[in-house]
């Protein structure tokens, strides 16, 4: 069974973005160290335009060969010309407003979310399922998040938008398993479901 990873980004006080959802300020601690620990375990969660930029595109895939992400995020992208943000992976993105893909390398999922997720995790083989967000996605899929992988980077937004939102869950274990720490004072913390 392959595992739906929750790969998020925030704050110190766990907010993605702030109340706009932008997420700009963690930008800055994306330095040469961090980007070192990118490259070397997760070059995959590098958008393809962001790997050409900085001449990496032609790493392998370390953890995960599918993505699936929000409208909001999705939108991300398109509003900067790309269609497929994401070509080093297989691509979903979950949305009930955008009816017909602007790319053959991304699948729309506006009905079944749930059913396509299982189906994922379900495949023999293969790397794992990055979830890239939003709040609300991750939220509408907290029971099937197998892992949770959070930068926290050491700046406090005060309000925004909460690592999950609008979830319906009960307490749920998750027991750490890796913690990383940076010059720049971000953390990578690893998590797995206890299950």
């Amino acid at each position: 069974m392959r595992k739906l990873t929750y790969y998020i980004a925030c704050s110190v006080d766990g907010f993605i973005g702030d109340a706009t959802g932008d997420a700009t300020a963690m930008y800055a601690y994306v330095d040469e160290e961090f980007l070192d620990f990118l490259k070397a375990e997760y070059p995959e969660t590098v958008p393809t335009p962001g790997r050409r930029a900085l001449g990496f595109d032609d790493l392998e895939n370390k953890r995960f060969d599918t993505i699936i992400q929000g409208r909001a995020s999705y939108d991300l992208a398109l509003k900067e010309g790309h269609v497929s943000p994401y070509a080093h992976l297989r691509q979903y993105v979950a949305s009930r407003t955008i009816a017909a893909s602007p790319s053959p390398e991304v699948e729309i999922v506006g009905e079944g979310l749930l059913d396509t997720v299982r189906e994922l995790k379900a495949q023999n083989g293969g790397l794992d399922i990055y979830l890239c967000g939003g709040s609300r996605l991750a939220g509408e899929l907290f029971d099937e998040i197998d892992q949770l992988v959070i930068k926290t980077y050491p700046f406090v937004y005060g309000s925004g938008m909460p690592m999950f939102g609008a979830a319906d869950c009960d307490v749920a274990p998750f027991a750490l398993v890796d913690v990383r720490s940076f010059g720049n004072g971000a953390v990578v913390r690893t998590y797995d479901r206890a299950r």
